[in-house]
């Protein structure tokens, strides 16, 4: 048996006092099961998704350094209002990261071709130096393509494929989806001008509507314009959109869509009625940018939906063809359609500096955190 693989691996973990701390521990790592592999990690993304789990429901602007230089802690309040919320994981030091990629060092006897690929890999734990996991959550990056390029090969991508999937199998022609200067966004719009998806985007400024109409995209809306109702129903109007994604949440964001999906249908209405128009609207939230209440004015007749949209369970949903089918186009096209852009590179130790977390927490559009635990 070869030497005992270990390494560092970010916790965050609650306490019963109220604290949220965030901290490297030392991970050691058994042979590989059958088919199971270990990964070097060597890129791994921060996602609007990982902070959640990393900082849970603490005050941000309470974070501070504790421990010493050689390992150390950040450390945040959390409201006592909000400590009920996280009960479950009091006590408990859970790892954070949902994706990342990098070179398989230790494989199993079924899986030995994997031995020294660079794969991607979707399952948890990510930020770490090493990663055990079945080799059945791991994907092979082609030919040419870095850890970096596979990082974010999994979330925002099948993410972005599944809003559009999601389109045709409840028979509805077009999308809307907001924050879409984003790196999903981007990508999002790069999926729909391929196939031919009328898209309406939802920006929060002039220079991020110009962004996207740089790369191609036809209909934009800025949610900061004094003619923004005006300008979303003209665009889902000429879309026929009936379908949206909301990355914001809070706020009245998704209540002004629906208002713009039955504005648009009362254009080719024939006549009135109380109940408003019998086109069917549905606007799924699956972000919280906004962490607000969501703020519905039903000025929209009674044929809409709201509801919640996640990854998991809409893949568990489609089915393991329908997932094997987007996992394989995201890889084909790994380096154009799916190609991600990071702000900065940092280390494990990096994201325990208060002056680095207080940057990537921000879920500012634009703006991606790449983690490289070999730093």
């Amino acid at each position: 048996m070869d030497e005992q693989l270990q390494g560092l691996a970010l916790r965050s973990t609650v306490t019963a006092d109220g604290l949220l701390r965030l901290s490297l521990e030392t991970v050691r790592f058994d042979e590989p099961g059958p088919d199971e592999v270990i990964v070097r990690v060597e890129a791994t993304p921060i996602n609007p998704s990982d902070l959640g789990l990393l900082f849970g429901p603490a005050d941000v602007t309470t974070m501070r350094s504790e421990g010493p230089a050689d390992r150390p802690l950040l450390v945040a309040d959390i409201p006592p209002q909000r400590l009920r919320a996280v009960e479950g994981r009091i006590g408990q030091p859970m790892p954070v990261g949902n994706e990342g990629a990098g070179t398989v060092v230790r494989a199993g006897a079924n899986v030995q071709s994997l031995l020294g690929r660079k794969v991607g890999m979707i399952g948890g734990g990510m930020y770490t130096q090493y990663r055990k996991l079945p080799a059945a959550s791991c994907m092979p990056l082609p030919d040419g393509a870095s850890a970096a390029d596979g990082a974010a090969m999994f979330v925002n991508p099948l993410t972005a494929l599944g809003f559009v999937e999601t389109m045709k199998a409840e028979g509805h022609s077009a999308l809307v989806h907001t924050a879409a200067a984003s790196n999903l966004g981007v990508t999002l719009n790069r999926i729909c001008l391929a196939d031919g998806v009328p898209l309406v985007n939802i920006v929060r400024s002039e220079a991020q509507a110009a962004s996207l109409r740089a790369i191609g995209a036809r209909f934009v809306a800025d949610s900061t314009s004094p003619d923004f109702r005006a300008e979303l129903i003209d665009a889902v109007a000429a879309t026929g959109a009936t379908l949206g994604f909301d990355a914001v949440g809070g706020g009245k964001l998704a209540g002004q869509i629906l208002d713009a999906m039955e504005a648009a249908a009362a254009r080719g209405s024939k006549g009135y009625s109380i109940y408003g128009s019998g086109s069917r609207k549905q606007v799924y939230i699956y972000g919280g940018l906004d962490t607000g209440p969501t703020i519905i004015d039903r000025t929209f007749g009674l044929s809409w939906e709201l509801g919640g949209w996640l990854l998991t369970p809409f893949l568990q949903k489609a089915g393991p063809e329908t997932a094997a089918r987007l996992r394989q186009r995201v890889a084909d096209e790994l380096l154009t359609t799916f190609a991600s852009h990071y702000t900065a590179v940092i280390s494990l130790s990096d994201v325990l500096r208060p002056e680095i977390a207080g940057a990537y927490q921000r879920k500012a559009t634009g703006e991606k955190y790449l983690i490289d635990p070999s730093r």
